[in-house]
């Protein structure tokens, strides 16, 4: 099953929506703003636009302070300097006129299609890049066996997930970034996680059940990374279960044609590896 390939949070502004002392504070930065590209890809930041100055051009995304999920933002500040070698260097912070703001260096490129060949396999390899990178125990982030060990087929599996690798664990297309030179760069961190290193490969699947991939395909594009063998069937068969479980919290909390679209994807992988 496919959707269609826009989507837009029902929450985003456009830039002359925040306040005026939150823009002020942003160019006091950059300098004069002269245009501003609205960025419409994503559902969680309520701003998210390309500002262009005379020098440079970035990418800022927002959220208001009193937002439940502005822990987000917080998270993406603390976390850039450990993954700006396959992500976008973080320029600027600012909290200001009620709202929490990001500025990244600017990444040309195309979101990732993952249907095309090409990007699918940039993006193994920038996922193959990530499993390599440190990730400092220091690092509040979200922990796999408690991220996934609610939904797992039984108590016991939960340790399954354990591991000291850094994961993204979004893989939606729009956080692929496909650079002129066929390499991907990674956006969009909030869901970071601790974990097993063959989870962000199997997260991956789901992404590519939805482009329109038979699951046993999918596999074969996630097993391009080296991640995916240190797995085990039964690893691969209890966290499809629990990766399941998750898009189906989800779609629940959040119906739209989206997440019910990624929990069915979830549920096709589930099924697959049951029977595999």
């Amino acid at each position: 099953m496919t959707v269609d390939r826009a989507q837009t949070s029902p929450l985003r502004h456009s830039w002359e929506q925040i306040p005026e002392t939150a823009r002020a504070a942003v160019e006091v930065l950059t300098g004069p703003i002269l245009r501003v590209d609205p960025v419409n890809a994503g559902f969680s930041s309520h701003l998210a636009a390309v500002l262009e100055t005379a020098r440079e051009r970035t990418f800022v995304k927002g959220i208001p302070l009193n937002d439940p999920e502005v822990w987000s933002q917080r998270r993406e500040a603390n976390l850039w300097s450990y993954v700006s070698p396959i992500g976008p260097p973080m320029r600027w912070h600012v909290t200001a006129g009620g709202w929490d703001l990001l500025g990244f260096h600017y990444i040309p490129g195309h979101f990732a299609d993952y249907r095309i060949d090409a990007d699918l396999a940039a993006t193994a390899r920038t996922m193959a890049a990530l499993a390599e990178l440190p990730c400092p125990p220091e690092l509040e982030i979200n922990d796999a066996v408690q991220r996934w060990g609610r939904y797992a087929p039984d108590p016991g599996e939960r340790r399954l997930f354990a591991g000291s690798t850094l994961l993204h664990t979004d893989w939606n297309y729009s956080n692929v970034i496909i650079g002129e030179h066929g390499t991907a760069r990674l956006v969009d961190w909030p869901w970071a996680t601790r974990g097993a290193a063959w989870i962000d490969p199997a997260c991956w699947i789901v992404w590519l059940i939805l482009a329109g991939h038979e699951p046993a395909e999918a596999e074969q594009w996630a097993a391009r990374t080296p991640a995916w063998h240190t797995a085990t069937h039964h690893q691969l068969w209890a966290f499809s279960a629990a990766l399941a479980g998750e898009w189906e919290t989800t779609a629940h909390r959040r119906p739209n044609i989206w997440t019910h679209s990624l929990r069915d994807a979830a549920r096709r992988w589930a099924d697959h590896r049951a029977v595999s």
